[in-house]
C-alpha cells in the first residue's frame, strides 16, 4: 500500500484539486497504469474493429467486503459478465467511485488491488474513469459504477429469438451461493459455514465454448438480482414459449440450501454472480455440458430442463417429490443491496 497524506477519505479528495490530485496519483494511475489511461484526459480514444457490445452497472453491495470477494473485484466480473453473455471479449472499462467521507485509505486500498486483480484476471484495461466524495451519512462507505466495451466473436449470435421448443436448459453452477453470502453477514445472522460468493469472470470459457458451438448456443444470461427464476420468466414472457425445469438437476450446495431453508428464501429466486444460463440446441448439450465442466467456471454444471410449446410464458417445475408447480416472478425484493 502506498504512504496517502490522510488515514480516511476526506470531502478534499473530491474537490477536483491538490488532494484529488494525490489521490490519483499515488494509488489510483500507478495501479492501473496502461498507455490509454496515463493520457489522464476526461475519456479515452481507441480503435474497435468489428461489432461492438456495451454495457453499464452501478454496484452498491452492502457489506462492501464478503466472503469470497469485494465490491472491487464483483465491479469488474459484472460488467465482463455482461459483455460476455453478449458473445463479447471485454476490451475496455471504465471505473467511477462514489466514495463516502471518512472510508479508511486501507479499505480502498485494498478495493483497488482487487480491482486490479480481476481486470488482469479478464484481460480487460481500465481506460477512464471519475472520482466523487459525498458528506458522512449521504452514502455508504463506496459506490462503484463501470461500463464496458468488447468485441462480439463473429460466431456468437446470442438472442432470445433464436430459442426453440426442444432446446436445453444448462445453468454452470450451483446456485444462490452469492446471495447467501452476502445474507450471512447482515443484520448480525451469521452461519457456521464456509458459504462464499461465486463472484468471478466467465468471459474466458464463454468465448471458449462459442468457439466450439458457434450458433448452436441460443441464449446466454447470468442469473444476478432475481436470480434463475427471474431471468427464465423475463425469456418465457418474450418468446411465448414454455420453460420446464426439474428441481433434482438444478445444483445447490448443501450450505447454501439449509442457509435458505432456515431463513425461508427460495434459491431460485437469489442473486448469483458467477454462474449463468446457457440455452443451446438439444443436439448439442451433452457435448455442450461435458466440455462447461472442464472450466473451473462449470465444475458442477448442469442441464436442468428444456423449452416447450405447452405453458407459453410460464416457468414450470418438477419438484423433488413428483409434482408441479408454476415459477413465478420474484415479487419485491428478497436481498436488497446485493450487488
Amino acid at each position: 500500500m502506498p504512504k496517502f497524506d490522510f488515514d480516511t477519505i476526506t470531502l478534499g479528495h473530491g474537490s477536483g484539486g491538490l488532494l484529488t490530485h494525490r489521490l490519483l496519483q499515488s494509488g489510483v494511475f500507478d495501479i492501473f497504469k496502461n498507455d490509454l489511461l496515463d493520457q489522464q484526459h476526461d475519456g479515452a480514444s481507441f480503435e474497435l474493429n468489428g461489432n461492438i457490445a456495451f454495457s453499464t452497472d452501478s454496484y452498491v453491495v452492502s457489506p462492501i467486503f464478503f466472503p469470497g470477494g469485494n465490491i472491487g473485484d464483483l465491479a469488474i466480473n459484472g460488467t465482463v459478465n455482461d459483455l460476455a453473455m453478449c458473445g463479447a471479449t471485454a476490451k475496455y472499462i471504465s471505473l467511477s467511485f462514489i466514495i463516502e467521507e471518512g472510508l479508511m485509505m486501507d479499505e480502498f486500498w485494498k478495493i483497488l488491488v482487487s480491482i486490479k486483480n480481476a481486470a488482469d484476471r479478464s484481460n480487460i484495461e481500465i481506460v477512464t474513469g471519475d472520482t466523487k466524495v459525498v458528506e458522512k451519512g449521504k452514502g455508504d462507505k463506496i459506490f462503484i459504477n463501470t461500463t464496458g466495451i468488447g468485441i462480439i466473436h463473429p460466431k456468437a449470435n446470442i438472442h432470445h429469438k433464436n430459442i426453440e421448443a426442444g432446446d436445453a436448459i444448462i445453468i454452470s453452477g450451483n446456485i444462490a451461493s452469492h446471495g447467501i453470502a452476502i445474507m450471512s453477514l447482515r443484520k448480525g445472522l451469521e452461519f457456521e459455514t464456509t458459504i462464499e460468493s461465486d463472484t468471478i469472470n466467465l468471459n474466458h470459457t464463454i468465448i471458449s465454448l462459442i468457439e466450439k458451438f458457434g450458433n448452436d448456443i441460443k441464449f446466454l444470461r447470468d442469473p444476478t438480482r432475481g436470480g434463475m427464476a427471474s431471468v427464465l420468466n423475463e425469456i418465457a414472457e418474450l418468446t411465448k414459449l414454455g420453460f420446464y425445469l426439474d428441481q433434482k438437476l438444478i445444483p445447490v450446495d448443501e450450505q447454501v440450501d439449509a442457509a435458505c431453508e432456515m431463513l425461508g428464501l427460495d434459491p431460485l429466486y437469489v442473486a448469483n454472480e458467477g454462474v449463468f444460463i446457457a440455452i443451446v440446441k438439444k443436439e448439442i448439450a451433452n457435448d455442450f455440458l461435458e466440455t462447461l465442466q472442464k472450466h473451473n467456471a462449470g465444475n458442477n454444471a448442469a442441464i436442468i430442463g428444456e423449452v416447450t410449446k405447452d405453458n407459453a410464458g410460464k416457468v414450470i417445475m418438477k419438484s423433488r417429490i413428483g409434482g408441479k408447480r408454476i415459477v413465478n416472478f420474484l415479487t419485491g425484493e428478497q436481498l436488497p443491496r446485493i450487488c
